[in-house]
């Protein structure tokens, strides 16, 4: 079988890291390889080298058995490759003609842009692989997944036959995941060749043709996916053997942590993003709340850590509301948060880690003496919790802006679980995390549930959600579908509530 693709010899050194070391992949034409491998494993800057946004130190790339020299993204683009980025390209307020055609802006008497032509030649790319997408709809009104289809048509209108995939069902219900499926099927029917770069493992069993692994900047194997099982994928990428599974006991729930009663919050810009909701977390349990991001998660949590101002509605911890409390109030109470952005609500990026790991209690003993902080009490708790949460670091007086993203989660989470607290909220708590650091957090959050504390999840993956929770709530739209036993339901079942459909109450339960 012919070879689109050849990468040999891929080297790109940064200041004081070798990213990719001598790399050599192959891309079969009409195939999917998969490409894994950890955070900080070299993917990124591998696939940023093939579509032109760096330049390699050594090696050669090879398009249909000829050599090319890719020095930006329009070399990429007129060698036949095109990236589907993991956070999308498009520009919200534009139609999907006008995201489709900038940057190759097609134009009638030498003036006027042909919008007839490009949103014809967009039906014609939509119906050839099975896109149904709106030329004329605007993108900001499309629903992720459709918003997906418009960036692979934006690289088929450029004649792309080789694509680049960056996580492409990060932020897809499972049924916009089976559709995409789909497309790839076509997509590969029609003689393209893709490249598909994913943390989930069993998608990568059930699409790829082709396997290959890298690990610290170097391709260390590749499998037939016929042999592959998670576990042999997971071991290849860390390194050792990783527990894939959540092992817990049933939940042993007791009386109730936080109530949330008739919840109505306002964004930044005053948009009604939460609307009229309550549900309750109960100590010893975790409440996962399921649905695609932009649904109203954000303003939820931030609303219950105090980073949002409150519209109307109460707030309880413990049966002391809290609703009017300010962060630290809510800190005081004994609530902790991991927050879904890590690196601007979670750490001081250019604090030591000592620093960042007594973030919310340094004005207290024994980190503080009146105005002075006290060194030795604040290097002595660092040493202990990076030793007790793992975190990979060369010393404790390093930037946390120089550690990796899982462990920068463990900072995050050694501070918050080394003070007493009533009540966890982990917001997105994996997020852009490798095999290795989700495990190690999985197992952090079910140690806490079953010490007593009430959890809440808020997470984008549905396999975290249906892991960690033993009760689901799931948004749409700012409001609650429904909230159900972890136990009794399915994917597909959640699936529809995430795409705001309600089921009966039979349908797709086991």
């Amino acid at each position: 079988m012919t070879n689109v693709l050849e990468l040999r010899g891929i080297t790109k050194r940064f200041p004081g890291v070798l990213a990719n070391d001598k790399i050599d992949i192959t891309l079969r034409e009409g195939k999917i390889l998969a490409l894994l491998g950890e955070n900080g494993a070299g993917k990124t800057t591998l696939m940023n080298i093939l579509y032109g946004l760096y330049k390699p130190d050594e090696g050669q790339i090879i398009v249909h058995g000829k050599e090319v020299q890719i020095h930006e993204p329009n070399d990429a683009i007129k060698s036949g490759i095109g990236m589907v980025h993991q956070h999308f390209m498009l520009v919200p307020v534009m139609t999907v003609t006008e995201n489709v055609m900038l940057g190759v802006e097609l134009t009638k008497n030498g003036m006027f842009l042909d919008h007839d032509k490009v949103a014809q030649r967009i039906h014609e790319i939509s119906n050839q692989y099975g896109l149904e997408v709106d030329p004329h709809a605007l993108i900001k009104d499309l629903p992720v997944g459709i918003q997906q289809r418009v960036e692979i048509i934006k690289v088929l209108y450029r004649n792309a036959n080789i694509l680049i995939l960056d996580e492409p069902t990060a932020v897809l219900t499972p049924q916009e995941v089976e559709g995409l499926f789909k497309i790839l099927e076509t997509l590969i029917k029609a003689g393209k060749s893709i490249i598909f770069i994913t943390h989930k493992l069993k998608e990568v069993m059930s699409v790829a043709d082709d396997i290959s692994v890298l690990r610290l900047g170097r391709m260390v194997g590749s499998i037939d996916p016929k042999e592959a099982t998670p576990e042999k994928l997971a071991t290849m990428m860390v390194g050792r053997d990783v527990n894939l599974i959540v092992e817990k006991q049933p939940a042993q729930p007791k009386e109730t942590s936080l109530e949330v009663k008739n919840l109505f919050v306002r964004d930044e810009r005053q948009n009604l993003t939460v609307n009229g909701i309550s549900f309750e977390v109960r100590k010893g349990e975790v409440l996962g709340v399921a649905g695609v991001q932009g649904n109203g998660q954000t303003e939820l949590v931030y609303a219950l850590t105090g980073l949002l101002p409150i519209d109307s509605g109460e707030v309880t911890l413990l049966g002391k509301p809290i609703h009017h409390n300010t962060p630290r109030q809510i800190l005081e109470s004994g609530v902790a948060h991991i927050p879904e952005d890590r690196q601007r609500h979670g750490l001081i990026l250019s604090f030591p880690i000592h620093d960042n790991l007594m973030l919310c209690t340094y004005y207290k003993e024994p980190f503080a003496r009146g105005v002075s902080l006290q060194q030795k009490a604040i290097f002595s708790n660092a040493e202990e919790l990076v030793k007790q949460y793992d975190v990979r670091t060369p010393n404790i007086y390093v930037n946390a802006g120089t550690l990796s993203g899982g462990n920068q989660q463990k900072v995050i989470v050694a501070r918050e679980f080394s003070r007493p607290i009533e009540l966890l909220i982990a917001s997105q708590p994996t997020r852009g995390l490798d095999v290795g650091s989700i495990e190690y957090i999985h197992k952090q959050i079910i140690k806490k549930r079953d010490e007593g504390t009430g959890v809440l999840v808020v997470s984008s993956e549905l396999d975290e959600i249906l892991a960690l929770s033993d009760r689901i709530a799931v948004m749409y739209k700012g409001q609650i579908m429904d909230i159900l036993d972890a136990n009794k339901v399915n994917k597909e079942y959640l699936g529809l509530l995430m795409a705001g459909i309600h089921p009966s109450e039979t349908m797709g339960k086991k």
